[in-house]
């Protein structure tokens, strides 16, 4: 286990000992660092990955059994964002992601789990609320435990004490989505039509260029939201369109991969663009990239590596540091070249995990919006 994962772990298990039942935060890391191997050797990071599931090519991501948590591999997300609009013609985002990240394997010698109080699953979530001018976001904290966190079917619901995602089936939707906090909220009504699209080599999804990290990972890019959301005590009746990635995996980054760029773009109401690209540990730039075109009917059009330009052209400094709030997204062999703006370019998550998401503008030869996530910046020269 790398050394941020261990001072997460620890940290997380002292206060679990002490009997918070709703823990203080971890004292602040980047998440790169708890979904990759910092601090570690090859061999380090071989035998730590041998003790969990490997992600390996060729098995099959099937629905309703893959929306479950697969506690054998060492992390997994839910993860929603949702571009909406107000009564008063307002744009807005809302950000909802549940993390389980595995203490130990299952199997790892502890002794067999005795109580619900003993499990080595750890959820975290976020929650977010951002407009043009405003930002907010909070977090919470639980093992996997029935009454606190975890996962269920029959129906399906993912949940973290009162933050809850529902479905009235064993599948994703249709499904309510409600989470609040002190200064923001929301309640929405999630319903979609549209095949599930798997993204890599059928939910394969190569992290590196020389394949030696994976992930599961498939999309829901069309997903119809309504219902409403407060801020500072004024509710507001909202509609749009949200997007879900599901993604699982025992190691995300190799060694020398600092962090990512994730930008979930939607080109019109049947047409959403998912593109990514991770970047070295050293010298900051993209190690890695991948895009995909997906259609409202379920297919969908990998675009190679070498098509790919993302280039950082305006940055916003937050307690700090430097991050990226304007690009330039260009796939010639598709006809798209886009400039992403962020709505807000104030929203770093101010959470014990530090990292900057939020809505974005798209505009070029495409109009629309989506979201963009940013995560472990160190330094960024722009171009």
């Amino acid at each position: 286990m790398n050394r941020s994962m261990r001072v997460f772990v620890l940290t997380f298990g002292i206060l679990l000992l002490l009997g918070c039942e709703e823990s203080t935060q971890p004292s602040a890391q980047n998440m790169g660092s708890l979904l990759g191997t910092e601090t570690q050797t090859d061999d380090e990071t071989q035998k730590e990955t041998e003790q969990f599931t490997s992600v390996v090519k060729g098995v099959d991501i099937t629905f309703p059994a893959d929306h479950q948590a697969h506690p054998d591999f060492r992390h997994e997300w839910w993860y929603l964002t949702a571009n909406l609009i107000d009564e008063e013609g307002n744009t807005l985002g809302v950000q909802w992601t549940q993390f389980r990240f595995a203490a130990a394997p299952q199997d790892s010698g502890n002794g067999n789990k005795k109580t619900a109080w003993q499990s080595q699953q750890i959820y975290m979530a976020h929650s977010a609320v951002t407009t043009k001018d405003k930002h907010y976001a909070d977090e919470k904290w639980s093992r996997d435990q029935a009454e606190l966190a975890g996962v269920s079917t029959s129906p399906f619901r993912v949940y973290l004490d009162d933050w809850q995602w529902t479905s009235t089936t064993d599948d994703l939707f249709p499904a309510t989505l409600v989470a609040n906090s002190d200064q923001f909220g929301y309640s929405l009504k999630l319903t979609n039509n549209a095949p599930y699209q798997k993204q890599g080599e059928q939910g394969y999804s190569t992290k590196s260029s020389d394949g030696k990290v994976a992930s599961y990972y498939y999309s829901q890019p069309f997903i119809n939201v309504s219902g409403n959301v407060t801020i500072d005590g004024v509710t507001h009746q909202v509609s749009g369109k949200g997007w879900i990635d599901r993604e699982w995996s025992s190691q995300f980054l190799l060694d020398s991969q600092q962090g990512w760029d994730w930008f979930a773009l939607r080109l019109s109401d049947e047409t959403s663009l998912v593109v990514f690209q991770l970047r070295n540990s050293t010298t900051g730039k993209a190690s890695y990239s991948h895009a995909r075109l997906m259609k409202q009917n379920g297919s969908g059009i990998a675009i190679k590596q070498q098509d790919i330009r993302l280039t950082a052209i305006k940055q916003t400094e937050i307690d700090g540091r430097d991050y990226p709030t304007e690009w330039q997204v260009s796939i010639p062999t598709q006809q798209i070249e886009l400039t992403v703006s962020a709505l807000n370019p104030e929203a770093k998550m101010p959470l014990s995990v530090p990292y900057w998401e939020g809505p974005i503008v798209i505009k070029g030869s495409h109009s629309g919006s989506g979201y963009m996530e940013s995560v472990s910046y160190t330094h960024l020269t722009l171009p």
